[in-house]
């Protein structure tokens, strides 16, 4: 057991989430809980032509409902209106409402990553430098960029959800933003825990959105990092760890965070759903071996369980990123062995992208959600459509319905087609 000195306790105390298969904590909780899938056909745009015609859509999603400061929805795309109302959703549950802390101790770090550009965004610009089939683009100054949109680019930006929650909800305090793709969320909930330790802030309000219902993603996923292809039957496409999986699926999303320092949360009776004990960041860096073999998993959860003072056989449960792809699936399950050892076997394990597909740094979000509502009601959701165990992965995979938590920890793991990973340890209270 590694000796570390006394260090600021940081707690988590109010959570929103906003996914395709639930709006709300408790709708979001009662689809885990049910085992129902928010995977289904592609319907926000016409799905012929695509390599793949699935999605995880937010149904019936209206940002007139949620956000406060309506006159900047038309400067905000569906991943900024979705990262802030799960910051509304999240600062409600932790009933801390706004003037009720000091705004100079109330900070703000979103996961960020790359907001798409619509293509109605550009097409009356674009439309004016064609002649002829010919692009001239001596006319783009002249006749193309006054057909833009003064403030397109805020639509764009990956800092802006960071820059609108805290207008939001008046957050003076530190405020960043982490464009780590899937890694995100959770190295924004480690930059959130750190503010805290040094004394910069009282709470901060952590989170990450992403939507990745867009042509741009579907075709780069389908490039780079496999898309499901059975299409005939949406809600069994999503395999995460089943052999027979043969990609993941596009989907948005978001969940937020409202972190605290302990003795804060208590001296106003804060509802405390976990502790933060411990956050790690690693990256594969260069070599076959540290590629195909997840070092960079196996650095951040080790680098985790140094500041947690734990060992692996203490956690819980593992949250899993859970990709459904062939190869980062595997490699995933090697960094658990790798970092775990031979508790690997032993803990139970859920990959909740079976249940709302893949959408960078907004998922991760979003399996945290996972993890602490998996705490607070100490069930653990099975992991949908895990039928035929991959024999190279050797996982205790959650599957067949929910699994009672006997033991209230839980690591969470997220990690980019590239390596960069994160890990978490947190602990009910």
């Amino acid at each position: 057991m590694v000796w570390l000195p006394e260090q600021t306790r940081v707690v988590i105390s109010g959570v929103g989430t906003v996914a395709p298969n639930g709006i709300g904590n408790g709708a979001f909780w009662d689809s885990l809980k049910a085992g129902r899938s928010g995977i289904g056909l592609l319907e926000s745009m016409p799905n012929g032509g695509y390599p793949s015609k699935l999605a995880a859509e937010i149904r019936d999603f209206d940002p007139e409902n949620y956000i406060y400061c309506k006159k900047f929805i038309k400067v905000m795309s569906r991943d900024i209106q979705l990262g802030v109302t799960a910051a509304s959703m999240a600062m409600q549950d932790a009933a801390l409402k706004t003037g009720g802390i000091d705004p100079v101790r109330l900070g703000v770090v979103y996961g960020g990553g790359r907001i798409s550009t619509r293509p109605e965004d550009l097409v009356a610009a674009a439309s004016q430098i064609l002649t002829d089939d010919m692009v001239e683009f001596t006319r783009w100054g002249e006749d193309g960029l006054g057909k833009i949109a003064p403030l397109w680019l805020l639509k764009r930006l990956p800092n802006m959800p960071a820059c609108h929650v805290a207008i939001e909800h008046d957050a003076q305090g530190p405020n960043n933003t982490i464009t780590c793709r899937d890694a995100s969320a959770l190295l924004a909930l480690g930059e959130a825990v750190r503010v805290i330790e040094r004394g910069a802030a009282d709470a901060m309000i952590v989170g990450a959105c992403s939507s990745n219902i867009h042509p741009v993603d579907l075709t780069k996923f389908n490039l780079f990092e496999s898309l499901s292809h059975r299409d005939d039957d949406p809600e069994h496409a999503c395999r995460p760890f089943d052999v027979t999986r043969d990609g993941t699926i596009v989907g948005e999303g978001a969940a937020a965070f409202i972190v605290e320092r302990y003795e804060h949360a208590v001296a106003r009776e804060a509802n405390i759903y976990a502790e933060v004990l411990g956050v790690g960041a690693g990256s594969d860096g260069s070599g076959h071996t540290n590629g195909s073999d997840g070092r960079g998993i196996a650095r951040s959860i080790q680098t985790a369980l140094r500041r947690s003072n734990l060992e692996p056989d203490q956690i819980g449960h593992i949250n899993a990123h859970g990709k459904s792809t062939q190869r980062d699936d595997l490699v995933e399950a090697r960094g658990y062995y790798w970092g775990l050892g031979d508790a690997t076997r032993r803990i139970p394990v859920t990959a909740l992208k079976s249940y709302f597909g893949h959408f960078d740094g907004g998922s991760g979000a979003v399996e945290l959600a996972g993890s602490l509502l998996s705490l607070r009601n100490e069930t653990l959701p099975a992991t949908l459509n895990y039928r035929i165990p991959d024999p190279r992965c050797r996982l205790n995979v959650v599957h067949d319905g929910p699994q009672p938590l006997r033991n209230l920890t839980a690591l969470t793991v997220n990690r980019t087609a590239i390596g960069q990973s994160a890990a978490a340890i947190i602990r009910a209270l």
